[in-house]
């Protein structure tokens, strides 16, 4: 399977089958409105602003597996992201990112692009220690470790990077420029 053979759920419950955006290059991220990554809304939003026209599309997919920082219901979370960051790339439905009801869009993010170390940052250390308190052979498990997370698809529907929360932004968008 590839990424054309999923779906997920808008923020108002309907059905956006990725298949919708063959050709485009997409970058999907978990996202949470009350999480120290949470200003990144801002750079995703300008990354949108300047690429949708020349075939980016964001999938935010809301996610309050973290720390329970996206608490809200789907529309105080839209309601949030637009008043506070001025998005306007659509929102996904709440999900999980990881476990048993995680969403199978995120299985095969998660199986293409493996979790590879945070980048130098300031919340690096902090995030090392807890996750290595919880579990020693947390560093070689995909999992998603955290809120921003982001993976970069090709216009063939490749996925081709994974950004950690702790990454430049900068390398983000170089990225998603390069696969334009």
């Amino acid at each position: 399977m590839g990424i054309y053979d999923y779906s997920v759920k808008t923020g108002t419950g309907e059905t956006l089958n990725l298949s919708d955006y063959q050709e485009k290059v997409i970058l999907v991220v978990n996202t949470a409105t009350g999480c120290g990554f949470t200003p990144q809304y801002a750079p995703i939003e300008k990354l949108y602003e300047d690429y949708h026209e020349q075939g980016l599309e964001i999938l935010d997919i809301p996610c309050n597996q973290f720390g329970g920082q996206a608490p809200g219901s789907d529309d105080e979370i839209h309601e949030f992201c637009t008043l506070h960051y001025n998005t306007t790339f659509p929102q996904m439905k709440k999900a999980d990112v990881n476990g048993v009801n995680e969403l199978p869009l995120y299985t095969w993010l998660k199986s293409q692009k493996g979790f590879e170390g945070f980048q130098e940052h300031k919340y690096k250390e902090l995030l090392e220690k807890k996750f290595a308190a919880e579990d020693p052979e947390w560093a070689s498990k995909p999992d998603i470790k955290w809120n921003f997370t982001k993976f970069a698809v090709d216009r063939e529907g490749n996925c081709v990077a994974r950004f950690e929360p702790t990454a430049d932004f900068a390398d983000v968008e170089a990225c998603v420029k390069a696969l334009l």
